[in-house]
């Protein structure tokens, strides 16, 4: 694209900044257990690396549909997390491709190479099952990482329907029903906080608007993380009990108690500190810095801390693409020419 080209807006921009990066630091703050060092690079965790892979995924299947017309998004997501497995030499993974894969410029980023932590489900069902479709397996785990590396699916509401629903799907590929639920929720709160509402009313809204798509958490599943928050907020046990386990329905529970715990914008570093000081709280932080930072947006982030990144650069050339996708469409079409003919190299559509 040419500078200036672009129709994205600055509102836009700095909310889909602050979801990933925000993501991204509460990762890197939640392995630190709160415990951040004074000095030195902040590394993400598997969690982390799995977001970005989400995100590639997300625009890579929608050039698929874009020049292709036939696409199925949640498998290409899917897709996405295979490279990331094959980049991280983990065996049993199916190579599509004899040369030439992994693809895309991510397979191009050494530290996305260094495993930081595990991902069992994700790994065991990517070995197990190579090629997936909606009527094969159904897994069983319910662990976070079905909801962590989701969230940033929910800055596709400004183009596309449902992206609770897309969530699930996207988190069932690998996880079970009850992971997909959070992911659901969690996602349509992202989605939510994008319309620029607050979190509060986001959270509110993802509750009634998720009721037809989850299965396990029904009811009103995160009515106790919102009225604990409203009566009880910033207490550390509180909090454990939201959040006694790694469990994706935990990190989610958390992530809304600590959002509403520490509404202002001049919080959030506290916010994310607090999140990782619980016994389970490394993926209740990166939760809760997703929904803050597409709350606030990217200005809010402490500086001082986001520039100590390792993946910051990856994060938010991602963030920043997924947009350009979305709006610009830069690959073009099969009806138009690319505006930029480098696109389709750095996110293959095949």
């Amino acid at each position: 694209m040419l500078p200036g080209m672009t129709r994205v807006t600055a509102e836009q921009l700095a909310t889909a900044r602050g979801c990933v990066l925000g993501l991204m630091l509460g990762d890197a703050i939640g392995a630190t257990g709160g415990k951040v060092p004074a000095s030195g690079p902040l590394r993400a965790t598997s969690a982390g690396q799995l977001a970005c892979f989400t995100i590639e995924g997300i625009i890579r299947a929608n050039i698929r549909g874009t020049h292709k017309g036939i696409c199925h998004p949640p498998s290409v997501v899917r897709h996405a997390y295979a490279r990331w497995a094959a980049m991280q030499g983990i065996p049993g993974i199916k190579r599509w491709k004899e040369e030439g894969w992994p693809d895309g410029w991510l397979a191009q980023v050494p530290v996305l190479t260094v495993r930081r932590g595990s991902a069992p489900a994700t790994v065991s069902a990517l070995q197990s099952q190579p090629n997936w479709g909606a009527e094969d397996s159904e897994w069983t785990s319910v662990g976070a990482h079905g909801l962590t590396r989701t969230l940033p699916a929910g800055l596709v509401e400004w183009w596309g329907p449902q992206p609770g629903r897309f969530a699930a799907e996207v988190a069932s590929t690998t996880h079970g029903q009850e992971a997909a639920d959070a992911a659901a929720l969690g996602v349509t709160v992202i989605a939510n906080l994008a319309k620029r509402q607050d979190v509060l009313k986001s959270a509110e809204l993802a509750q009634r608007e998720c009721q037809s798509l989850v299965r396990v958490m029904t009811g009103l599943p995160l009515s106790s993380a919102i009225h604990a928050g409203r009566d009880h907020p910033r207490q550390a046990k509180v909090l454990a009990q939201l959040a006694p386990d790694a469990r994706a329905a935990s990190a989610l529970a958390g992530a809304v108690y600590v959002a509403l715990s520490f509404p202002d914008r001049a919080q959030l570093r506290d916010a994310l500190m607090f999140a990782a000081s619980v016994p389970h709280g490394m993926h209740v932080a990166a939760t809760a810095g997703a929904f803050l930072g597409a709350a606030h947006g990217v200005d809010a982030l402490p500086v001082d801390l986001v520039s100590r990144m390792e993946l910051v650069w990856v994060a938010d050339v991602l963030a920043q693409d997924l947009l350009t996708e979305f709006v610009d469409g830069p690959s073009g079409s099969g009806y138009g020419d690319a505006a930029d003919p480098h696109w389709w190299d750095r996110y293959p559509g095949w």
